[in-house]
């Protein structure tokens, strides 16, 4: 059975088929993670399976923040939206810098998978854990979520879940609109969005331009991002769809600076680390050529990438204070071809992913200049000292896929998958000697070599329609996470010479980090109530990790042992009055050490440190005009150990925030946000460090009020 659905951009008089890639945007926008109940079980996801597909017959854990909740929620930061998905959390580290926890802790690892339209914003090599702050979320046409592994599609990286930002279709005809917004700490941000339909396609342009002060000394940040897409329609059945994404992001960062607990209480604004800064540059280009002919399709969709950062990052300034440049760019290329079979709705999906990443590092070791000393120390200058770290690595991946489904029955649909990914890191280093000395450090240097990592990752799933208004699925996938350049060829410091050279030959050995997962699921309607509820069992083996050696007081990575991540997670819908609705995300989880010994000893069947068992988000929903909305959302962070021996936790937290909408005239409206309603005192991140407890503090009350024009 072939699915074929209607553009929204006419050509004379006559409607006419929407190819795949056109059909992204609209497609996951009309449906959200909540959803009114007439539209759940018609809701469409295509991060799942790479396919337009109906939610329903989808063996997985997705969920979906709708086009319309962003423009109305107008996120300062991606957490503001991501919390609305079941079992995903994001934290804010500054700016729109963030830390991310699906089905994992919150972590920086390399454990999650950010696209754009589909195509991920980033090669495998080139990891970022701010990924989201490269992508103009305000401005975007929805986000899905894939929560657990996903390397039998996507490949390395797709291990907690997938995080795909879709672009905006362009309209039908002119459009003009913009807002300016201002709110509390200097915040000043300004969005324009144009475009127009034409009879073969349509093209839109968004632009954004953030500045803030930061609530905290010396954590100013400065955005200037944007997108454009163009849609053009060759002939009856073929589609050409093109994308440019750009950010340029300058911030002061601190990466939330923690405090001890006399200031993060009484002088939050404090900020230990205030040198530290980082400058991206991000631009993304695709072109994506479909021929759909109803039963089959042909997608050829080439890409390049460029990345850059400069980086003084505060994490390392305590132990190995350093600056660095990284870049790199990819020229990438996606394949796939789709057929549809009569019998048993048979779907056959078949391609092969291209990315050849050149990159390189440049490192240099600073000498800071610091004010007091112990945990409040402060870091207040610097001066640029030897170059420690210049190479150029290459980053080649070659992954073909094949994925299946079928219906034996008219209940019971039956999905497969496989991907294999060969992947080589080309490594050319421009320091001779095996050990750069820097003083007391001693940086090893790994000599010119390939690295070659391979894997075949499968998937089995199934769904189930119990009744027309429920369905059940089930899935089995594994993933696994090859590592990136700087875990691979960017060796930790070492005390003495011999030490950096072992170091710099073991992170040679690192193996790739793999994951197996298992989960049931149910999703429907009952009566009025939408509701989506899962259940996962998640186990990840040879994690890398970053851990000092007791006899040397070095850093060693290495591969650990195995951790074990079990959960339910819950989407609930439901309205309470013709003009008032309450939704919630909610989730608990267990994340666990199964097999890990360190150098604090045995810590078999100890809790994950910064891994709350519960996640909740509940939104309550005025709308009592089409021009008039008020929202309530309750955040709650459930408590979490501080280290791996669990001595210490954090006890979590709960915020208020307040949203509105209202519109003056059919162009004009106004909104305003509180965040922190009730200006609670909590932490974003909370850790220990040298056995001292240290807190991020969170935004204390903001307000944010702007205004909307649109022609």
């Amino acid at each position: 059975m072939s699915h074929r659905f209607t553009s929204t951009i006419p050509r004379g008089a006559n409607p006419r088929p929407l190819p795949l890639a056109l059909a992204i945007s609209c497609l996951a926008a009309t449906g959200g993670s909540l959803a009114a109940a007439d539209t759940v079980l018609e809701q469409v996801t295509v991060t799942a399976t790479r396919e337009a597909a109906r939610l329903v017959e989808t063996p997985a854990a997705v969920g979906t923040v709708r086009e319309e909740a962003i423009a109305a929620d107008r996120p300062a930061h991606p957490a503001q939206v991501m919390s609305q998905i079941p079992g995903a959390a994001v934290t804010v580290t500054n700016g729109e810098g963030h830390t991310t926890a699906i089905r994992q802790p919150f972590t920086t690892s390399p454990v999650y998978l950010f696209l754009e339209d589909g195509i991920p914003t980033r090669s495998t090599g080139f990891f970022n854990h701010n990924g989201l702050y490269e992508i103009n979320i305000p401005q975007s046409g929805g986000i899905e979520v894939n929560r657990g592994p996903s390397s039998a599609l996507y490949g390395s990286d797709a291990i907690g879940g997938v995080v795909n930002v879709l672009t905006r279709t362009p309209p039908m005809e002119a459009e003009l609109g913009g807002s300016l917004e201002v709110g509390g700490h200097g915040w000043r941000r300004g969005l324009v969005s144009g475009g127009n339909g034409y009879g073969n396609g349509g093209w839109r342009a968004d632009l954004n331009l953030t500045r803030t002060d930061g609530w905290r000394d010396d954590t100013a940040y400065d955005r200037h991002g944007g997108t454009f897409r163009w849609d053009h329609y060759v002939g009856d059945d073929t589609s050409l769809k093109t994308v440019l994404g750009f950010s340029e992001i300058d911030q002061e960062t601190g990466a939330n600076s923690p405090l001890v607990r006399e200031d993060y209480e009484h002088d939050p604004t404090r900020n230990y680390l205030p040198i530290a800064f980082r400058e991206v540059s991000a631009l993304r280009l695709s072109t994506a050529y479909e021929r759909d002919t109803g039963d089959s399709l042909l997608s050829v969709t080439p890409y390049v990438r460029d990345n850059r950062m400069d980086l003084l990052a505060s994490f390392a300034l305590r132990f190995d204070p350093t600056l660095s440049k990284t870049q790199n760019r990819s020229y990438g290329l996606m394949t796939k071809w789709r057929r549809d079979f009569a019998p048993m709705r048979a779907r056959l999906i078949a391609g092969v992913d291209l990315d050849v990443s050149p990159g390189g590092r440049k490192e240099n070791r600073i000498d800071p200049v610091t004010r007091g000393s112990g945990a409040t120390q402060e870091f207040v200058d610097y001066t640029v000292g030897p170059r420690i770290f210049d190479y150029d690595v290459e980053f080649r991946g070659i992954s073909p896929y094949v994925h299946g489904e079928i219906s034996p029955t008219d209940r019971l649909r039956v999905t497969a998958g496989l991907r294999y990914d060969d992947m080589r890191y080309r490594f050319d280093n421009d320091i001779a000697a095996s050990v750069v000395q820097v003083g007391s450090n001693f940086y090893g240097q790994a000599a010119d070599t390939t690295v070659r990592f391979s894997r075949a990752t499968p998937k089995l799933g199934a769904t189930y329609a119990l009744s027309g208004n429920a369905h059940l699925f089930a899935s089995y996938n594994q993933g696994f996470r090859a590592p990136s350049e700087s875990q691979l060829f960017r060796a930790s410091r070492a005390g003495n010479a011999a030490d950096a050279r072992a170091l710099a030959q073991s992170a040679l050995s690192l193996k790739a980090i793999k994951a197996e997962q298992y989960e049931l699921g149910v999703r429907g309607v009952a009566g009025p109530v939408s509701y989506d509820l899962v259940a996962y069992h998640l186990t990840k083996r040879d994690d890398i990790v970053s851990q000092r050696d007791p006899a040397t007081d070095d850093r060693i990575t290495r591969n650990a042992g195995e951790t074990r991540h079990r959960g339910v997670e819950i989407g609930l819908g439901v309205p309470l009055a013709r003009n008032l609705r309450l939704d919630a995300a909610l989730s608990y989880a267990l994340h666990e050490y199964v097999e890990w010994v360190t150098d604090q000893g045995d810590l078999s069947g100890n809790e994950q440190p910064s891994a709350p068992r519960f996640i909740g988000n509940t939104r309550l929903t005025w709308t009592p005009s089409d021009g008039l909305r008020a929202q309530l959302e309750w955040v709650r962070l459930g408590a979490y150990w501080l280290d791996d021996a669990n001595t210490a936790k954090y006890g979590g937290h709960s915020v208020f925030n307040l949203r509105g909408n209202y519109a003056l005239t059919p162009r004009v409206s106004l909104f305003g946000s509180v965040n922190n309603l009730t200006d609670r005192r909590y932490a974003d991140s909370a850790q220990l460090s040298r056995g001292a407890a240290m807190y991020s503090p969170g935004l204390p009350r903001t307000v944010m009020a702007g205004v909307e024009a649109k022609w």
